[in-house]
């Protein structure tokens, strides 16, 4: 997602994935990748990173969920065994002891189809993250908090994830703070 111009040559970065885990220490703790087993909604290229930063963080084991089948068949056999896909639609046996949930498709997103899926079988102690930032609070984080558990939105990551791009490009790394959060929100709620 992030493309570097120096002496003629083009790198590519993803920093999807630092400003995931960023995120999540930020939120849910530092320790929230290790807790236990995680379902990850989609197998596209933020959910690429974000099973490789997961991964490096310590997560056991990671469940990839996605409406293609086979495109999370493909994406779980380039990270090993630790990495096994569920159904779509198979939420209890995906969800079974998972401690944290992270939607990484673009529904629920404005102007996107919502995200249609149940939570039923989520375990209680499980984390819900959705990385959609615009809304804020997402029908699946409004729905995961009604049902009582610890919810994480896509605005941290978003930030997260510009500081090593910021860095990249003009050799300053930013510092995400609250006053930097509180501007956004208000550019998201009011855009």
């Amino acid at each position: 997602n992030t493309l570097v111009f120096s002496d003629g040559k083009v790198r590519g970065l993803n920093t999807d994935g630092r400003g995931f885990m960023a995120s999540l220490a930020e939120e849910l703790g530092a320790d929230a990748a290790k807790a236990g087993p995680v379902v990850i909604l989609g197998a596209g290229g933020a959910a690429r990173g974000i099973v490789h930063a997961l991964l490096r963080g310590g997560a056991p084991e990671i469940r990839l969920v996605n409406r293609t089948k086979g495109r999370a068949e493909k994406l779980a056999a380039d990270f090993g065994p630790v990495v096994q896909v569920a159904e779509w639609g198979d939420g209890p046996r995906a969800f079974a002891g998972a401690r944290l949930l992270i939607n990484t498709t673009s529904l629920g997103m404005t102007g996107k189809d919502s995200l249609d899926i149940s939570l039923d079988g989520l375990p209680q102690a499980a984390a819900v993250a959705d990385i959609v930032y615009n809304p804020l609070e997402t029908e699946l984080l409004r729905a995961a908090k009604a049902r009582g558990h610890r919810v994480m939105g896509g605005l941290g990551m978003l930030m997260h994830q510009a500081v090593p791009a910021f860095a990249a490009w003009f050799g300053v790394t930013p510092t995400v703070t609250p006053a930097l959060r509180a501007e956004m929100e208000k550019a998201l709620t009011l855009g």
